[in-house]
């Protein structure tokens, strides 16, 4: 077998395919990872909750029925770890919480079921904030996951554990969620790549609210084409979620080449004025010149997005108060304070209130369908600001602009959550003193296919998530 670091920075792409045709099998690449793991985990704290034996246990099933002649699933054999937020039966799932500090699910999210049944092998599960709050990796049961680019920052969130782990090769592939940023986030402060899919792509369960139409479940990996591989067997219906969409996944396992000669896409350095780092600016300018390459028509250009940080912050609050109202009343003291605030936030909202909420995301839903058919994709910074100090909670102010919420900070992703239309992160490039940085592409609504291909053909001009950080010997 090959040495476990070419093993572990494969694409799960080539991984799958090199199983398949038996040049690796299942337990020599789970072991290269768990080796992995067990190197590089102490120093970024990303997997929080690991299961070697049986991660180790499942991949000589999967070799037995290999030999077998088994048909094998589009994930065999490959090393993944869930969320600490999605229900993993037999394991550990604590939503970062003291609360479930011990809690051991009977039965697995459907995120988690799909993998299973696709041949995917867990190891464990990865950090998050508490109860996914914030875009920060650190709660009071694992402590903080820190950047694998320079530890003394965050990795962002709240998929932070899971961007993390795929930065540092401890797994092939990992899931996330997204209300405001979660998936894209931390793919952007990690140099790897996240996708918002669109509202029901991937069908969520168990859920307190399951028509909540701003949270999203999705796939991160380190290339374009992976998530793709990942989407297409997360995505797809199931009756016990009432928004999922009908289409089938399956389609997305291979994105056809594309010409973009001609196409009109939309550049926004600061969508329509919120306040972002210089160094983000740059970052993402130093590549537009890209975009013109790939035959683009480029232009400046921003949707109106009046009203989308009212819209967010209600319906997030309205979420808070359905989801963890009765842990408020129960048992205050061991929630955060931002969650507490958020709840309460919630809790006094009026009835008028929500209405009008609702009425502003759909004249919202309105102009940015309107502008995304004059333009096929919109670019626009993830995040805006760049990896801060792991040991400070949220940004205060960005380029001297106060922010007044714990929240407020990530409005460059939670305005494009409110429309409603598909995003990915992708890596663009790097700060002088070597943060990543990647770049926003929006695409139209539910045409996640189009968006991945876009993605693809930026990444493999740039190739900038092929830098990898610095490891632990």
């Amino acid at each position: 077998m090959m040495p476990d670091v070419d093993v572990c920075f494969l694409t799960a792409a080539e991984l799958a395919r090199r199983i398949r045709r038996r040049e690796l099998s299942a337990v020599d690449v789970v072991a290269a990872f768990l080796a992995r793991v067990e190197r590089v985990n102490p120093a970024v704290n990303a997997i929080v909750t690991l299961d070697a034996d049986g991660a180790l246990a499942a991949a000589r099933e999967a070799d037995e029925a290999q030999a077998r002649g088994a048909i094998l699933g589009p994930l065999h054999g490959l090393p993944v770890a869930h969320k600490d937020h999605f229900f993993t039966r037999g394991m550990r799932t604590t939503f970062g919480s003291p609360i479930f500090r011990d809690f051991v699910p009977d039965h697995d999210s459907i995120i988690v079921e799909r993998q299973r049944h696709a041949g995917a092998i867990t190891i464990g599960k990865t950090n998050m904030p508490e109860f996914g709050a914030g875009s920060q990796t650190f709660n009071h049961v694992f402590g903080a996951t820190r950047n694998p680019y320079d530890p003394s920052k965050t990795c962002g969130g709240s998929s932070g554990g899971a961007a993390v782990a795929l930065a540092c090769g401890m797994v092939a592939l990992a899931d996330g969620s997204d209300v405001g940023g979660s998936l894209r986030n931390p793919a952007n402060f990690c140099n790897v790549v996240g996708l918002r899919p669109s509202i029901g792509r991937v069908a969520q369960w168990p859920s307190q609210d399951g028509w909540n139409t701003l949270g999203v479940a999705g796939p991160m990996a380190r290339t374009v084409e992976d998530v793709a591989l990942f989407l297409s067997v997360l995505a797809g219906p199931d009756a016990r979620d009432p928004i999922a969409l009908d289409e089938a996944g399956t389609g997305f396992a291979t994105l056809a080449e594309r010409d973009f000669t001609g196409t009109r896409v939309a550049w926004s350095a600061d969508l329509g004025g919120l306040p972002v780092e210089r160094a983000v600016t740059a970052a993402i300018t130093s590549q537009r010149n890209v975009f013109d390459d790939m035959g683009c028509a480029t232009e400046d250009a921003s949707p109106d997005l009046a009203g989308a940080d009212e819209v967010f912050q209600t319906l997030r609050g309205v979420s808070f108060a359905n989801t963890y109202g009765d842990l408020l009343d129960r048992d205050p003291a061991s929630l955060k304070d931002t969650i507490v605030w958020n709840t309460r936030f919630g809790r006094a909202l009026s009835g008028a209130q929500l209405g009008r909420a609702a009425g502003l995301r759909s004249q919202i839903f309105t102009r940015m369908h309107r502008f995304m058919e004059r333009y096929e994709f919109l670019i626009a910074p993830v995040n805006q600001v760049v990896p801060f100090p792991v040991e400070q909670p949220y940004p205060t102010e960005i380029e001297g602009a106060a922010m007044e919420t714990y929240i407020d900070w990530m409005r460059s992703c939670s305005a494009i959550t409110v429309t409603g239309h598909p995003a990915i992160s992708v890596p663009c490039g790097f700060t002088p003193g070597g943060l990543p940085v990647g770049v926003q592409i929006v695409g139209r609504y539910r045409d996640e296919r189009g968006l991945l291909q876009f993605a693809r053909a930026f990444e493999q001009r740039t190739q900038t998530g092929l830098r990898r950080p610095p490891l632990p010997a």
